[in-house]
């Protein structure tokens, strides 16, 4: 699953990586050697010398302990001059402690001259930067992902990079953890919560799904009658395929294997008819869902896709859902615009992601039309339709 697209973004990463350890080897070798700031003695305008005969005698006081100094005093000095003495300790006790203020500031301000900033600069180069985010953008439109999804990714890309420190051990988590979220960014442009949708919406509810052919549309509705039975509600398919009458035949097993009621009529008749019939049958036996199937068209066939207007216009559906195939790529995105441009879509089902290769329409199709992506479809068993989780994709496509 997704073995292109993780091609491509390992291969971003590495060389995104091996830029940014350049960038700060080189930081490191080109810092200039660190300034020592070198005492400068205190000059005499600054300060007043002292004679020498009481530097000496200040030193002598340093050194002798404090009780000697005092037994000396005693014996010395007589008793007039006892207050002259006290004076002078005084004066030599505020001298050590300016003395010791200077050496603190002094040190202070050598730390200072040779500090260096432990948060590295973003040093990348800029053309480099972008030389390498075109080669991404070559990989994920090799991809299938749309252009729009691809600036959104490279916008993302670039303005993390340029706000965010990062350490040269770190800088493969730091790459990785820029590109997911970018990524995350488009996977959650848009958030729906269809099972708070089916409890608080007017019964019966009326999902209405759209699509071209062999996009995967009817067993879909078959996945979600499965879901909606899971979840206690009851439901009603109506086959508005009319116009081949293997897709009837289709949705009828489905309905026999699930136990759900179906609405169908012949081949080629009216599908508005049926979905109307769908309805008020789902009115009469207080039905909580109607799923309504209708005919793959292609988006340029304009007579299909104006009957499917006239479907609308009957069914008045709560929901549209449209469902694209993930091995179609970007004609799954272009499907997807052309149907909400008829129409409107309120959610998209992408159905095979389990054996896409490229993964570009997973990261597209619901970010360009603005739209949440439902479900994905990871298999053929009714099972095999999860709801659509953003962590379970990045996980997926970085291979965790």
């Amino acid at each position: 699953m997704f073995k292109f697209l993780k091609k491509k973004l390992k291969v971003f990463e590495k060389k995104l990586e091996e830029e940014i350890d350049a960038g700060l080897e080189k930081e490191v070798t080109e810092k200039p050697e660190p300034r020592i700031v070198e005492e400068k003695p205190l000059t005499a305008e600054k300060s007043r010398e002292k004679p020498k005969a009481e530097v000496k005698e200040e030193k002598e006081e340093k050194i002798l302990p404090r009780r000697k100094r005092v037994r000396k005093a005693k014996k010395e000095v007589s008793e007039e001059k006892k207050e002259r003495e006290k004076q002078i300790d005084k004066q030599i006790e505020e001298g050590i402690e300016t003395e010791l203020q200077r050496i603190v500031q002094t040190r202070k301000s050598i730390e200072d001259a040779v500090k260096t900033d432990k948060k590295p600069s973003r040093t990348i180069d800029e053309k480099k930067l972008d030389e390498l985010l075109w080669d991404l953008e070559v990989g994920l439109l090799e991809s299938d992902v749309a252009y729009s999804v691809i600036d959104s990714i490279k916008k993302d890309i670039k303005d993390e990079i340029r706000n965010t420190p990062f350490v040269r051990l770190r800088s493969g988590d730091f790459v990785e953890t820029v590109l997911k979220n970018a990524i995350s960014h488009v996977l959650t442009a848009n958030d729906f919560d269809f099972n708070e949708f089916i409890e608080k919406s007017k019964k019966p509810i009326v999902i209405m799904f759209i699509g071209v052919n062999g996009t995967g549309k009817t067993l879909s509705i078959a996945k979600i009658a499965r879901l909606l039975h899971k979840q206690g509600k009851t439901c009603v398919m109506a086959a508005g395929d009319t116009f081949r009458a293997g897709a009837i035949e289709q949705l009828t097993i489905h309905a026999n294997n699930l136990g759900v009621k179906i609405v169908k009529h012949g081949p080629g008749s009216d599908p508005a008819a049926v979905a109307y019939d769908a309805i008020e049958h789902a009115k009469a036996k207080h039905k909580d869902v109607v799923l309504l199937d209708t005919a793959g068209r292609m988006q340029t066939n304009s007579n299909l896709m104006d009957e499917m207007a006239k479907i609308k216009r009957v069914a008045k559906p709560s929901l549209i859902i449209f469902v694209g195939d993930a091995l179609s790529g970007n004609d799954a995105v272009e499907q997807a615009k052309r149907f909400n441009e008829v129409v409107g879509i309120d959610g998209v089902i992408l159905t095979k992601v389990d054996t896409d290769a490229k993964g570009g329409s997973s990261l597209s199709i619901a970010y360009t039309i603005g739209k949440p992506l439902l479900f994905i479809g990871v298999g053929q068993e009714y099972d095999d339709q999860i709801p659509f989780d953003a962590e379970w994709m990045v996980k997926n496509i970085f291979g965790e």
